[in-house]
């Protein structure tokens, strides 16, 4: 008999790899990819030359690379503008959450004062003080605040563009980091627009004349003029917010993109969908790293296996706002019993089967659509592994789970 170690079916193995790889990173946008175009191409060189074990460790070096990104924002402004909402809406947490930055306190502090995300342990956010408040030039400001340790600045504004804030704009640009403008509560200029002109409110010539109003500012000072996102802190899923979630994901490199994808409040159907776009590259890039191996059929799980699959599980549902934590919260915030959410709910009782053929049926489907999206068989047993199966079918059903309780919960459940 004929052993899967056998140079033809190597050979096979190698080129179904191979193939597997480049047709799947085809599928992904560029802006979308966690690994660089330049790691991509010494991989593929690599198994072209059939060195399997140098582009595992490439893959391996960039998972790394991935895990251990830090992702560090500052987020500046003037006193009242919003900046620990912005934060708080960023990190998705309330404002009376135990480590919530503080809301509607007096900047008082010349010290910048870190926040970490509660589920991604290398993204910092950083509330810096205003310029207002500081005694001394940009330049000597951002030396204050380090401003060589941040990927870019986020300039919070809640009225007119002052003199300090322009002068700050010029220094970042000087020290050739990036920077966004945020304005904020436009909710509120948008009440208040159609309170005192109710016949003639248009929401969108609202919107468009506190733009212009930036853009005639940075005209004036000569000034080349940044993206300008308009926001609600307490409604980030209208506005600009979702846009501005794009553009920082777009503008970070590579290896930082995804824990900055997984950081992402649930606020739309899309931003649930890149999650989980970008824990499929992580998770397939993980299989790839595993090399060309035999394939394992679909058979029974071990107890060990199953308590391996459960923290996979409930690390998803961890990052898509579907674990217990969050449903509790959620259910208090909703006013609704947390028993009647976790009804609408899939993934708390995915493993609670002992049904195994039914996981095993859900996890070849999951197989079959997989491949399709890559245009052919997954070669060299790359998804043939049991965990590689599941994994992707924990993932899909967390994103339903969140897109579900996303409709929900707006509608009171």
């Amino acid at each position: 008999m004929g052993q899967c170690t056998s140079d033809t079916s190597k050979d096979e193995d190698l080129g179904n790899l191979e193939s597997s790889f480049a047709n799947y990173l085809m599928t992904i946008k560029t802006e979308s990819k966690i690994i660089s175009q330049e790691t991509i191409h010494s991989v593929e060189s690599q198994m072209k030359e059939g060195n399997l074990q140098r582009a595992h460790s490439i893959i391996g070096d960039a998972l790394r690379d991935i895990d251990n990104a830090t992702i560090n924002i500052a987020v500046t402004g003037e006193s009242g503008a919003g900046k620990s909402s912005f934060i708080n809406a960023l990190r998705g947490v309330g404002p009376k959450d135990e480590d919530a930055a503080e809301v509607g306190v007096t900047e008082t502090t010349i010290k910048r004062a870190p926040y970490k995300h509660p589920k991604i342990r290398t993204l910092t956010l950083w509330d810096l003080p205003g310029i207002g408040t500081m005694n001394f030039p940009p330049e000597e400001y951002l030396e204050k605040v380090k401003f060589q340790e941040y990927d870019f600045f986020i300039i919070v504004s809640a009225s007119r563009f002052t003199k300090h804030e322009l002068d700050l704009a010029k220094a970042i640009i000087f020290m050739k980091r990036n920077y966004y403008i945020v304005r904020t509560k436009v909710d509120t200029d948008l009440q208040n627009e159609e309170k005192n002109e109710p016949s003639t409110f248009d929401r969108e010539k609202t919107l468009q004349k506190i733009r212009s109003s930036y853009v005639n500012t940075f005209s004036q000072y000569e000034m080349d003029v940044p993206q300008i996102f308009l926001i609600s802190n307490r409604d980030v899923s209208d506005y600009d917010f979702p846009v501005l979630m794009d553009t920082l994901i777009k503008n970070l490199p590579n290896e930082k993109r995804h824990n900055f994808m997984l950081s992402l409040p649930n606020i739309t159907e899309a931003a649930i969908d890149r999650k989980r776009e970008s824990m499929r590259q992580f998770i397939w890039l993980e299989a790839c790293k595993a090399g060309a191996v035999a394939t394992m059929p679909l058979v029974g799980l071990f107890r060990d296996e199953k308590e391996r699959l459960k923290v996979k599980l409930n690390r998803y549902r961890d990052l898509f706002g579907v674990d217990d934590t969050s449903l509790e919260a959620i259910a208090k915030n909703s006013q609704v019993p947390v028993e009647q959410l976790k009804k609408i709910l899939k993934s708390p009782y995915l493993l609670e089967t002992e049904k195994e053929k039914t996981l095993e049926k859900l996890a070849s489907e999951t197989l079959d659509l997989f491949a399709s999206a890559t245009g052919g068989p997954l070669g060299a047993g790359v998804f043939f592994r049991k965990t590689i199966y599941f994994q992707h079918l924990f993932l899909d059903t967390v994103t339903e789970d969140a897109k579900v309780l996303l409709t929900k919960t707006y509608s009171k459940v």
